[in-house]
């Protein structure tokens, strides 16, 4: 049950920072520039494929490039993924994994649409708004 709570909590935000080990505070592992690109599987609405260039900096995602979308989510210390994608009036949500220069996982678009995502890491570095 204590596992339970602590989950909620984590997922809530609810959790104290400072109350996690410092390797589970470490999201910065998966910092810098990344090319994304989705492929649909199912769905006719769809185009058959996006691709976005997303910023990682300590778990934040930041949408760089792509046609009108946004972007908002989060990169787990292990590597989670955990996002939503809004292009036009189409909301969809992402999840997967993310290793040290690659990832994949799913996306969905309520019941229009749905298919694979895969990234690929082009640097640590991230680029810094002036």
């Amino acid at each position: 049950m204590l596992k339970l709570a602590v989950m909620v909590a984590l997922g809530t935000g609810l959790f104290s920072h400072a109350l996690l080990p410092a390797a589970a505070r470490d999201a910065g592992n998966f910092n810098g520039a990344w090319s994304v690109d989705l492929v649909t599987e199912s769905g006719m609405v769809c185009d058959s494929r996006y691709s976005y260039s997303v910023s990682v900096q300590e778990g934040q995602v930041r949408l760089v490039s792509g046609r009108n979308a946004t972007m908002t989510g989060r990169v787990g210390p292990d590597g989670t993924v955990g996002l939503s994608v809004t292009n036009g009036t189409a909301t969809g949500a992402v999840s997967g994994r993310l290793q040290a220069t690659s990832g994949g996982g799913t996306w969905k678009v309520s019941s229009l649409c749905s298919g694979r995502w895969t990234a690929r890491r082009h640097t640590t570095r991230t680029a810094q708004a002036d």
